[in-house]
């Protein structure tokens, strides 16, 4: 089979015939996710992203199902913050719909609904690995593998910047921060980089003065904010820039930069480190075997919804881009049959390149993918990326580490599993402007 990705043959072949005459049946799938309320910034710009990707295939004819091409259809319901709205949201979307692939953002709105979707045998992506254990075989992670990539950035710091030495980390206290604080650790570790402070502050935020001012004091050569929320990455960068720290940053995600560098200056924000590029970065229009087009997604996006670009934007898109070459390989859309022709590719393109199915170690199961991840630095007011790091080779020398520091914060998937209740909630990823 043809591993690129659909918008990639689209490019190279031109548009797809439209053989849509005398069709009734679209194909459905359902987005199960925050698009209103304090998460909404981890759901509705996906969406749009979706819409995009949608809008694209049914211009192109549909998706091409023995020898017929068949239009999608994307049907959303806004659960928010709440794991009762979600357990109704995933009822109505079944039971309205033929739901081929369910789309969700995954964490205790997945742990509501695990169950019913589970029962019913439909293929469901998350974002959040954390969903995934020997329970949940209909679950795959195959765009975000969170937190796993942030080793990259690290990596490539340690390498290009060997006179940083030490590093002070902070990271809230549930199912987002403390597996990022873990592989944090372990990728310092690996890099020979002495953690001198590491603080842990409540899900829900705190006081960032007594987060920052701890941190500063050991004087380190790295300030790491882990996967802080946006509210939280940017109150404590304006802290440090206040206190007149001059050292190194690094954050796993870094939205709505242009509102932190407004806030201090581009200058300070020069050479911070995260992990999510903007689609106009010219690195991606030269990575072979890239989603969507990024140039051109990242365009239409912007002039379809204005300010809206997040770290999320493209990675449902990205997912529906898998499942696509998945169903087009399978020729059906049942969703067992199209997760064994996932499975089957053995190599599969995801978002950043050739990736593998992945997890069994840590999750219970390999239903994560794995890969290239970019490394991102702020270079004069804009995001750059400067490598494309290879998780499964950083993997390869130092999963052992990685376990341990897993293990050391409770977050293997049998240690997650044995646990009677659910994860603190998700923090939105949005700030007041």
């Amino acid at each position: 089979m043809d591993t690129s990705s659909f918008a990639q043959r689209l490019a190279v072949t031109g548009a797809m015939p439209r053989l849509s005459v005398g069709m009734a049946k679209t194909v459905d799938i359902g987005f199960l996710a925050p698009l209103s309320g304090q998460v909404e910034s981890w759901g509705l710009p996906g969406l749009n992203g979706c819409r995009i990707w949608e809008d694209w295939l049914n211009r192109a004819g549909g998706l091409l199902i023995g020898g017929r091409r068949y239009p999608i259809s994307i049907h959303a319901y806004d659960c928010g913050g709440d794991p009762a709205e979600a357990r109704k949201g995933a009822q109505h979307l079944v039971q309205a719909h033929d739901i081929q692939l369910m789309m969700m953002l995954g964490g205790d709105s997945f742990a509501a609904v695990g169950d019913f979707l589970r029962s019913r045998r439909i293929l469901t992506s998350t974002l959040l690995p954390s969903d995934l254990s020997p329970d949940t075989p209909y679950v795959i992670a195959p765009s975000e593998v969170h937190p796993i990539y942030v080793v990259t950035g690290v990596d490539w710091l340690a390498r290009t910047r060997p006179d940083l030495k030490t590093v002070a980390m902070c990271a809230q206290s549930d199912g987002m921060g403390l597996p990022s604080l873990a592989t944090y650790r372990a990728a310092f570790k690996a890099a020979g980089i002495t953690a001198v402070k590491e603080v842990q502050y409540p899900a829900e935020g705190g006081d960032v003065a007594q987060i920052v001012q701890p941190m500063l004091d050991q004087n380190p050569d790295i300030l790491c904010w882990c996967t802080s929320y946006t509210p939280m990455v940017h109150a404590m960068t304006e802290y440090a820039y206040g206190q007149g720290y001059q050292g190194q940053i690094l954050s796993c995600t870094l939205d709505q930069y242009d509102v932190l560098m407004a806030r201090t200056s581009a200058e300070f924000m020069d050479g911070l480190v995260f992990q999510f590029p903007d689609f106009d970065d010219p690195a991606l229009r030269e990575k072979a075997f890239f989603f969507n087009q990024p140039n051109a997604f990242y365009k239409e996006y912007n002039l379809r919804f204005p300010g809206s670009w997040s770290a999320v934007s493209w990675e449902y898109a990205a997912i529906l881009d898998i499942w696509h070459a998945a169903v087009e390989k399978a020729d059906t859309v049942r969703p067992m049959s199209v997760l064994a022709a996932m499975k089957q590719l053995g190599q599969v393109t995801h978002a950043f390149g050739p990736a593998e199915w992945w997890g069994q170690d840590f999750f219970g199961i390999d239903n994560a993918l794995v890969g290239d991840w970019p490394v991102v630095t702020m270079q004069k007011g804009k995001a750059r990326i400067v490598e494309f790091g290879s998780v499964p080779k950083w993997l390869a020398t130092h999963s052992g580490l990685l376990k341990a520091e897993m293990q050391d914060l409770g977050q293997m998937w049998d240690q997650r599993l044995g646990r009677t209740r659910q994860s603190p909630a998700l923090g939105a990823r949005n700030i007041d402007v």
